[in-house]
C-alpha cells in the first residue's frame, strides 16, 4: 500500500497526509538510534501502523478525550492525534519507556498536534480518567484479561474500549469472561484479514 493511495483511500487532508508523513520521516530517522519499532515493520510503515491506527479513529466519532496506554513509537495515539485535530480530538499518550517519549513529544511539537504524553506507569494514570475518557485504547500491549484488569475502571464509569487484537481474539474473550461479564463487539481490520478490533463496553468483575 503506497503512502499516496493511503492518504486518498482514508479520505484524509493534504494537512493530515504531510503531517503523517512526517512522523514517518522522522520515525525512520530516529529508529536507527533509539530501536522505536520492530525492524521488520519499518518496510510497512503505512500499513502496519499509521493506516491500522487510523482505522480507529472513525469507531467512536464523537470522542473528544482520547487514553491511549502503552503508546509506544505513538501508535494509534499520535496518529489519532493528528488524524482527529480538526474534530477537537484531544489524546493523551501513556509510556513509561523514557526514548519513547522523547519521541512522542518531539512528533507532537512538530506536528502541533493536541497530545499530552504522560512519561508513567499506565497504572498511576488510569484513576485520573475515570468519568473523563470517552475513549481508551492499547495496541500490541497485553491480553484482554490483563487490558481489562487496568482499564476497568474507566470502562465501568462509561469509557468505549477499543482494542485491536490478532487471529487468538476468540481465545482472549473466553479468557477474559471467565473473570468479567462485558459487551463486546468484535470489528474487522483494514490492514489484516486475520485481525478484529474489539470494542468493549458495559463492563462488571464476576466477583
Amino acid at each position: 500500500m503506497s503512502a499516496s493511495r493511503t492518504a486518498s483511500e482514508l479520505n484524509v487532508s493534504r494537512e493530515t497526509f504531510e503531517k503523517l508523513a512526517l512522523l514517518e520521516r522522522e520515525l525512520r530517522r530516529w529508529q536507527a538510534i533509539k530501536n522505536l519499532v520492530g525492524p521488520a515493520t519499518l518496510d510497512q510503515i503505512w500499513e502496519r501502523h499509521i493506516v491500522d491506527s487510523l482505522q480507529l479513529l472513525d469507531l467512536v466519532p464523537d470522542a473528544r478525550t482520547w487514553l491511549d496506554l502503552g503508546s509506544g513509537a505513538g501508535f494509534p495515539g499520535l496518529v489519532l492525534a493528528i488524524a482527529g485535530a480538526a474534530r477537537g480530538l484531544k489524546v493523551h499518550l501513556v509510556e513509561s519507556n523514557s526514548r519513547k517519549c522523547a519521541f512522542l513529544r518531539h512528533i507532537a511539537r512538530l506536528t502541533e498536534s493536541a497530545a499530552t504524553v504522560h512519561e508513567a506507569r499506565l497504572e498511576t494514570v488510569i484513576p485520573g480518567f475515570v468519568g473523563k475518557a470517552d475513549v481508551v485504547s492499547a495496541r500490541a500491549l497485553a491480553s484482554l484479561v490483563q487490558l481489562l484488569d487496568w482499564t476497568a475502571p474507566v470502562l465501568k464509569a462509561g469509557t468505549i474500549g477499543l482494542f485491536p487484537k490478532g487471529r487468538d481474539v476468540e481465545t482472549e474473550l473466553t479468557e477474559a469472561r471467565k473473570k468479567w461479564t462485558f459487551e463486546a463487539e468484535t470489528l474487522p481490520s483494514l490492514t489484516d484479514s486475520d485481525a478484529r478490533i474489539l470494542r468493549i463496553t458495559s463492563i462488571e468483575s464476576h466477583s
